[in-house]
């Protein structure tokens, strides 16, 4: 029997915390926070939450693919950052998509579109809902009669695989376990694991040029795409399958981060590995924070390639079962399909030994054996979207941004964006913390993932957050950083992005737009506007 999603927040219905962690967790917080009794937000009903009635009727011959079941809506309504789990945990549906589609052909998305530029409709593909930039949220512009959110969930197939160049045919709205489940018996894997792998799909993760657990060298989704076939309200645009190509600006890098503004990927030829037989990982502590960060630029340039090595600051490595709260680990491990690991495990763990690394000799874990310490991190990594939710309800403020920055700016960069949260957090929310790990090393600097949780004012936590947001986004900005490294601009990092991007390539991208889409109809708000 197949599972429901939750409507209102993050992944399944019926998933339960176990109460270790949740206890565990509060009694953090209730320090950190100075905070000794939590509300609790009991979690709505469908019937609780006032669905408005579709604003526009279909035309003949979509009835078949289209619905407006409210509880369907609902769960097309939002993303899964903290305002859209605060919304839906309040029962906040005031916008919901008008009708969700789910069309099982190119030809019905064809359809769509025509139907959407004769109604003046805007269109939102949607993949596994699982953006926390607003990039699903319908449009409020006034000037469109109504929203069709455009499931692409019968399109979940890996159609062809080519064994000799190692690559598959796959359509965009397959989900990341399906789409492993059927490389797997074929040896082969895309290797491509977001946190939200579970709830999102190929098509999805090429949109937002999404970012995947593997810390060095092939790090985002567009370093696998070959081609990619897209279904735009022009006509449709399929690249040529190639291994690599200096014949002009790359078609396929024009699709990847394109956020759904352009047109629906319905399929990729995507570039596949071999499942790893041989695996290690470590867990390192070090005393001091700079080491661990001179210990990660290191290893970056070594050559060595970790499939992992993120760095966690004392508390959120404390916060997730890894250490005391004194010291900054550094989660190193490497995997491989055809030799063994140990030798590149060695060198790494030489290089956490020359910036004073240490770690338990016994806990060094290799032949496919796992360090402990590692498969903490990783169930503490797949549960903290649901940890998240559930003291988002108990009036907690909880979210995260993430960025990157070169090396020789990282030690500013890092010391302006905790100075300015922490300055913000406390005269905003009167008590709270920041926290930073590593999710990406590159040779050039990392990839900080910062975390901040903060006392919420009730009823008044969104306008808190987003006044504490734009301190932090105006920073990064400032300080020299992107305004997201693998989380997508969506409609809440686009006036920041704006800031990013040059004029001329802001005006270019909007003529690719009109050319496109010259109605606007898809994703209207996401990424550029008007």
């Amino acid at each position: 029997m197949a599972r429901t999603r939750s409507f209102w927040g993050w992944g399944y219905e019926d998933y339960q915390l176990d109460q270790q962690s949740v206890d565990g967790y509060k009694a953090l917080l209730s320090a950190a926070l100075g905070i000794e009794k939590f509300r609790s937000t009991p979690i709505p009903t469908i019937e609780q939450c006032s669905i408005r009635k579709s604003r526009f009727e279909l035309a003949a011959g979509l009835e078949d693919i289209c619905t407006d079941d409210s509880l369907e809506r609902a769960q097309h309504t939002y993303g899964k950052s903290f305002r859209d789990v605060w919304r839906g945990a309040n029962g906040i549906f005031d916008n919901s998509p008008d009708y969700i589609a789910y069309p099982k052909t190119e030809e019905d998305i064809v359809r769509l579109y025509e139907f959407a530029e004769q109604a003046d409709v805007s269109i939102i593909p949607y993949g596994g809902g699982s953006s926390v930039s607003g990039g699903v949220e319908p449009t409020k512009d006034d000037q469109y009669n109504g929203v069709i959110t455009v499931d692409m969930k019968h399109f979940n197939k890996v159609l062809e695989i080519d064994q000799v160049s190692r690559t598959a045919r796959i359509q965009g709205g397959i989900f990341g376990p399906e789409l492993e489940s059927q490389l797997k018996p074929h040896g082969l894997t895309l290797r491509h694991f977001p946190q939200s792998f579970e709830f999102s799909t190929l098509g999805g993760w090429i949109a937002t040029r999404s970012g995947g657990h593997y810390a060095t060298l092939y790090t985002h989704i567009d370093e696998f795409v070959q081609s990619v076939r897209m279904v735009t309200p022009h006509g449709i645009m399929q690249s040529r399958r190639l291994p690599g190509s200096g014949a002009g600006p790359s078609e396929e890098r024009l699709i990847a981060g394109s956020e759904g503004i352009l047109g629906i990927i319905t399929e990729a030829w995507m570039r596949l590995q071999h499942i790893p037989k041989y695996k290690a990982s470590k867990a390192v502590s070090f005393a001091g924070w700079q080491e661990a960060v001179d210990c990660c630029r290191e290893i970056s340039q070594s050559g060595l390639f970790p499939s992992n090595a993120r760095l966690v600051d004392p508390m959120e490595a404390m916060s997730n079962g890894l250490g005391d709260g004194q010291s900054t680990m550094i989660i190193i491990g490497f995997e491989s399909a055809h030799h063994d690991v140990s030798d590149q495990m060695d060198k790494g763990l030489a290089i956490c030994k020359k910036y004073n690394g240490s770690w338990k000799e016994d806990q060094v874990k290799k032949d496919n054996k796992r360090d402990k310490a590692a498969d903490n991190w990783k169930a503490a990594f797949l549960r903290a979207p649901y940890l998240r939710d559930h003291f988002v309800r108990m009036g907690c403020i909880m979210e995260t941004f993430e960025t990157a920055v070169t090396w020789d700016q990282f030690e500013a960069f890092h010391k302006g964006i905790i100075s300015s949260a922490n300055e913000a957090i406390e005269d905003i929310a009167g008590g709270g913390f920041i926290t930073c790990r590593f999710t990406h090393l590159y040779p050039d600097g990392p990839a900080p993932y910062y975390t901040i949780i903060a006392k919420g004012q009730t009823g008044n936590e969104i306008e808190q957050w987003n006044t504490i947001k734009k301190i932090v986004s105006d920073q990064i900005i400032k300080l020299g950083g992107t305004i997201t490294h693998h989380h997508a601009v969506g409609k809440d990092h686009q006036a920041h992005y704006e800031q990013q991007q040059s004029d001329i390539f802001g005006t270019a991208l909007k003529a690719v737009k009109d050319k496109l889409d010259p109605k606007w109809i898809l994703n209207p708000d996401v990424l550029i506007r008007k």
